[in-house]
């Protein structure tokens, strides 16, 4: 018997669609191909866990989409060697708390460990310890604050803030050897990190994490050693099928494992993911030299501050147009498309934007802008 290596992490995780069909079919194979031997070399396998498992509850009030998938969905996770799920993401609440405590409840049945999110606060913020290799290794899984988050008597996922995860980090590691932090966010379908959070990451590293490992933007993105700490930044989708995303790098993901003894001694499994064909995949030969090109590009631009930022200011110029949406009063109809056409003026001039900058970048004043609408955020 060979015997089983290392600790693989995977991205995002969302039986919908086409998936949903074949582990109805119990053609579990099919789902995941020629990747589930390399899942099964794997002494653990951790995945991010993007909905909740449940049929019951309603929708919560958001902006995107509310998901969930049936509580069967456990056997492709069962059946793909999966031994722990990281919960804190921005969709693990979006049936409510009913819905999470099915998801927690669903994969305790199944022997899959569930971290990052739980009845409160102080239960989402509990790192998991893991032995693998005789190494104890923490997890400690955290999001950035999209809707779904706990709080101190409410139900969700651990949110990102900065002194309580300090504390959290710090403390994880007076009860493992290493502490590895699972991060959900950064900008949707964009392969690279801001400059903020290539800051964040190295802070999470300075104050004692062991390895960073990022996913949601639905991309790959690019990875570096930083003070003898390996940081990746997106792995991409693991299973999600939308096919309205097939053009958009949605369907190209990686895995990435690593030696618990030296975690800069890494392994990337790059991969398709429910393309024209439902299913993972593993890349040929081409795919590979060419997903190793594109990975070879992102790391030299993040290594680069200068041009990690001229990157993410195109980015955001790219977007001035939905944030005008997002501010402007003309939403739709004809005022909106007089706005367009320049015949009515900008509502936000100079000086309400100073107003709007200072607001949300003073903390102190965001925190009062926050209770503020959070408010009359309920239908």
């Amino acid at each position: 018997m060979v015997e089983k290596q290392g600790i693989l992490f995977a991205g995002d995780f969302c039986p919908q669609g086409r998936i949903a069909e074949l582990i109805a079919r119990k053609k579990l194979s099919e789902v995941f191909t020629d990747v589930l031997p390399l899942l099964h070399q794997c002494e653990k396998v951790v995945v991010d866990l993007e909905c909740p498992f449940s049929d019951r509850g309603s929708p919560i009030v958001k902006t995107g989409p509310n998901l969930r998938c049936s509580p069967e969905a456990i056997d492709a996770l069962r059946f793909a060697n999966v031994h722990a799920v990281a919960l804190a993401n921005n969709h693990i609440l979006d049936f409510g708390s009913d819905a999470l405590d099915d998801t927690i409840a669903t994969c305790h049945g199944a022997g899959i460990q569930v971290f990052g999110a739980g009845k409160n606060l102080a239960a989402a913020r509990k790192p998991l310890v893991l032995s693998v290799g005789g190494i104890k290794i923490a997890l400690y899984n955290l999001t950035e604050n999209e809707w779904c988050c706990a709080k101190n008597t409410v139900a969700g996922a651990n949110p990102l803030e900065h002194p309580v995860n300090f504390k959290d980090i710090s403390e994880a590691r007076k009860i493992a050897q290493k502490v590895i932090v699972i991060y959900h966010g950064g900008n949707e379908h964009y392969p690279l990190p801001s400059p903020r959070l290539k800051s964040l990451f190295r802070y999470f590293v300075d104050i004692g994490a062991s390895a960073v490992i990022a996913h949601h933007s639905h991309v790959i993105s690019g990875y570096e050693v930083y003070e003898n700490a390996p940081i990746f930044y997106g792995l991409g989708n693991f299973c999600f099928d939308w096919p309205g995303r097939l053009d958009r790098g949605w369907t190209t993901g990686m895995a990435v494992r690593l030696d618990p003894c030296e975690l800069t001694k890494f392994e990337l499994i790059p991969f398709r993911q429910n393309d024209e064909t439902p299913g993972l995949r593993l890349l040929s030969n081409d795919e590979t030299m060419n997903f190793n090109l594109q990975l070879l590009e992102l790391n030299s631009i993040i290594k680069n501050d200068h041009l990690l930022q001229t990157y993410f200011d195109d980015f955001c110029k790219q977007h001035l147009k939905s944030f005008d949406i997002y501010l402007e009063p003309y939403r739709r109809g004809v005022l909106a498309a007089l706005r367009k056409k320049g015949l009515l003026p900008r509502t936000l001039n100079c000086r309400k934007r100073r107003w709007l900058l200072n607001l949300t970048r003073c903390e102190s004043l965001r925190d009062v802008l926050l209770n503020y609408l959070d408010r009359d955020t309920k239908p």
